[in-house]
């Protein structure tokens, strides 16, 4: 008869952060310990859970054809196109050029890494990373959050194809480096769509600085046994351009629709799955760049205890030297700068510095 490994407790917060950080366990190493209960450095405070799911109506324009917009009703999609990125900041692509095969096998790679056992990925801990182009964690930034998100990740920029074929995971890197490529021509056009509605014309070397960082990040969230009091990931815009995510059909992905007076009147709704099709979501260097016409989208993940989840994101971002600020030409239009000049790479190092806060990151270049 197999004896059961006897299950963890994690009353001891020092010894639940070794395990989960220093160790490598991760969220799915508490799951597979046979946890029962949420450790309470996992229960978020009331104000930041997501109880409840909000019916997404609202987004019933929201999927888009990309493909038409090399046909007749290219004007017509580029403006709700624009319409999405001034309001909501998120929306859907389907028709987008990228390998639906390739969508499917970059979700059955994820599984694959996070079921290896815990060394397996241990070497990918930022501390022990073999380079700076991958590295394997856990929550946002565990020392400095209150609350830990249920969440465990790696973390791949890309530099170049050699690179990429040495240092990402092995279960990654093909497909990844595959997902990054065929992507470039579908970011390209909503990049000179949305750029173009602005009514300006930056020359390609400044637009090129402008989506010259890319990072891919896969997600991992293990199953709950408590949704309701965690977390996947907590509110918070994204700090690049534009972030191209590919979610799986479980859901969880929650967005903030519009200003609200307080937390308690915040209105979320869910971005539904849709298999095949693209999210897209606006950042915090295009509503700098836009002096606030285009809308960063803050954005949540909630937890579920029926199915892990994975989604992947691909962040494109201004290289790290490139200044990000309002365009001369809206600051000149519109009277006034929303935001000063400030180098990408210290918009970086204020973001990673402090645990997530909805848009707060946005305050280091707001005037």
């Amino acid at each position: 008869m197999t004896q059961m490994a006897p299950t963890l407790t994690f009353n001891d917060e020092t010894s639940l952060l070794n395990f989960v950080v220093k160790d490598g366990n991760g969220v799915k190493g508490l799951v597979d310990s046979g946890l029962t209960e949420v450790p309470s450095r996992y229960i978020q405070p009331p104000h930041n859970r997501i109880n409840k799911e909000h019916a997404a109506e609202s987004l019933e324009n929201m999927t888009i054809d990309l493909s038409e917009l090399d046909g007749p009703s290219h004007d017509q999609v580029a403006k709700v196109i624009t319409h999405a990125a001034e309001t909501l900041g998120f929306f859907q692509v389907v028709n987008h050029g990228v390998p639906l095969e390739l969508l499917d096998s970059l979700k059955a790679a994820a599984h694959s890494f996070f079921a290896q056992p815990v060394e397996k990925k241990a070497v990918y801990l930022k501390e022990v990373s073999p380079s700076p182009m991958v590295y394997y964690g856990t929550s946002f930034v565990p020392e400095k959050e209150k609350a830990l998100e249920w969440r465990d990740y790696v973390t791949m920029p890309y530099t170049n194809d050699d690179d990429a074929f040495k240092y990402w995971p092995t279960e990654f890197k093909d497909v990844a480096l595959e997902y990054l490529k065929t992507s470039t021509e579908m970011v390209k056009k909503l990049q000179q769509t949305l750029i173009k509605s602005l009514g300006v014309k930056p020359d390609d070397s400044r637009l090129d600085e402008l989506v010259g960082f890319r990072v891919v990040n896969v997600n991992y969230y293990p199953t709950c046994p408590s949704p309701e009091l965690t977390v996947g990931a907590g509110r918070h815009s994204d700090m690049g351009m534009l972030t191209v995510l590919l979610q799986d059909d479980i859901g969880g992905l929650f967005v903030k629709k519009g200003e609200s007076a307080s937390l308690e009147d915040e209105e979320w709704i869910e971005i539904p799955p849709i298999h095949g099709a693209l999210v897209i979501n606006i950042g915090d260097s295009l509503q700098i760049l836009s002096n606030g016409r285009y809308k960063s989208a803050e954005h949540r993940v909630r937890t579920t205890s029926t199915k892990s989840r994975v989604s992947i994101p691909l962040f494109i971002a201004p290289l790290p030297i490139a200044k990000i600020g309002p365009l001369p030409e809206l600051v000149a239009r519109d009277g006034v700068s929303l935001y000063r000049d400030v180098a990408f790479h210290e918009y970086m190092d204020n973001f990673f510095g402090k645990s997530l806060d909805g848009k707060r990151s946005l305050d280091c270049a707001s005037i």
